[in-house]
């Protein structure tokens, strides 16, 4: 089938000539990137500000530093980055992927990124809320790779060190192919383009062709995701990522007509209310030991009110043994896969699971 051959297809007989980088095609509705004499100039537009330039980036190639005058007003990053502290996972495996791995000299919160080479060669450098400053400084990075977010102040005593901070605000794009489009902005800034347009080629053409398969499936079963935290039930609003890809797998879902971009808080009540008779559950665990339905019944008894929890079609990633965190974001065509196939059970007969599994 189709799927099977999606997954199985070696990249290599994938590629292509590699896409240009233009905005006029682009999906990604936060960056742009222009291409200048000697230097290329990206713009990060303001997820949270409508209007406003959350960061604007002047990429100088070492080579042609001496030839460069005049440049506009932004951060100047010297490329191709060779040595730089990244505090986040999913862009710690997209460097793997890029080949530029040797470039990830310090990471932060070392404990949650599962990668082997990351483990082996990259300093840790501590908490990423309150990372140590002068184990960074000991590296020498010449970038800093940190996700920005709504209200915080700004990056604290990271700003006051002299050292470019790349805001990956990538998370905030509103469409999976939008986020994952990032992936040649960080090609550039690592000297990996043409790696970085090949592999997003790959990435655009393989959703396109399962949407077109999900497409021509009856409709799928009904999703529901995560668990409650405390009071609330944090789900993706309809116009998230995860759920324009529920869309996109041609799945059910409760809260598809919501408008919201990003998590949805609720009330466990109104999540039960609306989409208590979900047919799936689909859950993360991160704790490191497989969880049961008596674990989760400890947690909250009133789970065993949803469908797919009497019904024993409950779906667990455990993200310390699968590489959720790590992929998902410039691979969003691993998770649409994996949503078509747990939505139409016809596909799962004759095929594995790369994330999730039914829990016992």
């Amino acid at each position: 089938m189709l799927l099977a051959v999606l997954w199985k297809l070696p990249r290599s007989s994938q590629e292509s000539t590699p896409l240009p980088l233009t905005s006029e095609e682009s999906n990604s509705s936060l960056l742009t990137i222009t291409p200048c004499d000697h230097y290329w100039q990206a713009d990060i537009r303001d997820p949270w500000k409508q209007g406003r330039t959350l960061h604007r980036y002047i990429l100088v190639d070492r080579k042609d530093s001496t030839q460069v005058k005049d440049l506009p007003d932004g951060t100047v990053v010297y490329v191709p980055i060779e040595r730089s502290v990244v505090f986040t996972t999913a862009h710690c495996q997209l460097l793997c992927w890029l080949g530029a791995q040797d470039a990830i000299t310090g990471v932060c919160d070392k404990k949650y990124i599962h990668i082997p080479i990351v483990q082996q060669t990259a300093v840790d450098c501590g908490d990423g809320m309150l990372p140590s400053i002068e184990r960074i400084v000991e590296l020498q990075p010449q970038a800093l790779l940190v996700s920005p977010f709504e209200n915080s102040g700004g990056f604290g005593p990271l700003e006051k060190i002299g050292i470019p901070i790349i805001e990956t605000a990538d998370y905030m794009e509103t469409s999976s192919l939008g986020r994952a489009e990032w992936m040649r902005f960080y090609g550039l800034l690592y000297g990996r383009q043409r790696q970085a347009d090949s592999l997003y080629h790959v990435v655009d053409s393989t959703y396109h062709a399962l949407c077109r398969q999900a497409a021509a499936m009856p409709q799928g079963r009904s999703v529901l995701t995560e668990r409650k935290t405390g009071s609330t039930w944090y789900v993706p609003g309809g116009q998230s990522t995860i759920g324009t890809m529920l869309a996109d797998a041609h799945a059910a879902y409760a809260f598809a007509d919501d408008n919201h971009s990003g998590s949805l808080p609720l009330s466990v009540e109104e999540v039960l209310d609306k989409a208590g008779q979900s047919d799936l559950w689909l859950i993360k665990n991160s704790t490191g030991k497989s969880i049961t339905r008596n674990d989760l019944l400890a947690e909250y008894h009133g789970y065993k009110m949803l469908k797919a929890f009497r019904k024993g079609d409950v779906y667990v990633c455990n993200t310390s043994e699968r590489p959720y965190f790590e992929e998902v974001s410039f691979r969003p065509d691993y998770l649409l896969r994996e949503l078509i196939l747990l939505s139409h059970p016809e596909c799962l007969q004759n095929d594995t699971l790369r994330y999730y599994e039914c829990m016992e």
